[in-house]
């Protein structure tokens, strides 16, 4: 079976993709393992949230996801307050102040891949699905790349995008270099009913055990992101949904006062994964199959959605042309590597930054929160950043 792009990895920047690109005249096939479930018909909430940028969700928009999700699951967040660990540093980024509606949305991650996976199964002709299916090997040749399914299927195209994650297949198949290496911390996620409202402001607390994140969810809801050492976050998952709420009251300087648990704490571990190179002949990698970050700045998702915007609008410029053209794919890395490794390295550098004992290097990042509120031109250059 021959095609023009094959998309390994049909979560949300590889199905993303792929619906960008419905009313192209290239012919497409998504290869996904694992079929996508759509939301649950009844009122429970899923713990694992993503917070969209407005350049996301109009990219969402402009593929006709948007209007697919709920609205009244969806979360505006109009403020967001930082707080470092010494109790008195902190920044505030306002949408008011730099005039924008919002600053984010944060939106479950079941609403957003059954969106767009709904957009994906509408497409017109240029687009098979391969769901659920599984890759056995790829074969890379001057004019194309091969990729054998397990069933035996042999599929052919001019460019292979892998889109399969932080472990990604693909890009160990291809042989492209990463450097590693584990924070040795594990995002403790969940939900929880507030005594007070949130106010559509997101909290986070830089901490000695850890980051803490509390996120709007709609009326008196919020979502948990505590980033957190394994040991800890152990214990967290562990205990009487009755002590987990007294914790992160008490964590979060009982800012939302009572908190009732929704869902379940879920845990998942946090690594840095800088990826060597973006493209190899006939291969380019988005997403999570391109980078991994630390989920302090809410970005990860963001990033990898600027990705396939980026790549989207690069095959359809040059829809006629061999879209596995190197210098296209030469573009497409040029054109993503400063985004990339800027938020690499301020991810990474927070993380340590914050993930230090070191009694001169607490006064630094907690002096740096509050010089950094008085500063408007950088707080506006970062959030602006963030805002893409």
């Amino acid at each position: 079976m021959k095609f023009d792009l094959i998309i390994i990895g049909g979560g949300l920047v590889g199905a993303g993709l792929a619906a960008a690109l419905k009313d192209c005249d290239l012919k497409i096939a998504v290869i996904e393992p694992h079929l996508t479930m759509p939301p649950p018909q009844d009122d429970s909430w899923d713990s694992r949230v993503y917070a969209i940028s407005p350049g996301s969700a109009a990219f969402l928009r402009s593929l006709g996801a948007w209007p697919l999700m709920d609205a009244e699951r969806i979360a505006p967040v109009y403020e967001m307050s930082v707080f470092g660990d010494d109790n008195t540093a902190r920044i505030n980024f306002s949408a008011y102040e730099i005039g924008v509606p919002e600053l984010a949305f944060i939106i479950e991650n079941r609403q957003l891949q059954s969106a767009v996976w709904k957009v994906l199964q509408a497409a017109n002709d240029n687009i098979q699905i391969f769901c659920p299916a599984k890759c056995a090997a790829i074969r890379w040749l001057e004019s194309h790349v091969e990729v054998q399914l397990e069933d035996g299927r042999l599929l052919e195209a001019a460019l292979l995008v892998g889109a399969d994650g932080v472990n990604s297949w693909v890009r160990q198949q291809a042989g492209i270099d990463v450097k590693k290496h584990a924070y040795h911390q594990i995002g403790v996620v969940a939900n929880f009913s507030t005594e007070r409202a949130h106010r559509q402001i997101a909290h986070q607390w830089f901490r000695r055990d850890g980051i803490l994140a509390l996120l709007p969810l709609p009326d008196k809801r919020v979502s948990m992101v505590w980033s957190t050492g394994e040991d800890h976050a152990g214990f967290l998952t562990h205990l009487p949904a009755e002590e987990l709420c007294r914790r992160v009251e008490e964590a979060s300087s009982h800012a939302l006062e009572k908190l009732q648990l929704i869902t379940p704490p879920a845990g998942f571990p946090l690594n840095f994964v800088h990826v060597e190179k973006l493209t190899k002949p006939r291969l380019v990698l988005i997403g999570d199959a391109a980078h991994g970050i630390h989920p302090l700045a809410g970005q990860g998702v963001n990033l990898g959605l600027r990705d396939t915007r980026e790549l989207t609008a690069i095959l359809k410029a040059h829809n006629h042309t061999d879209c596995g053209n190197s210098m296209l794919l030469r573009r497409y890395e040029l054109a993503r590597k400063e985004d990339i490794l800027a938020l690499e390295l301020v991810t990474d550098g927070l993380q340590k930054l914050f993930n230090n004992a070191n009694p001169t290097l607490a006064r630094l990042r907690n002096l740096g929160l509050e010089i950094t509120d008085r500063l408007p031109l950088i707080k506006n250059r970062l959030i602006q950043h963030a805002l893409n």
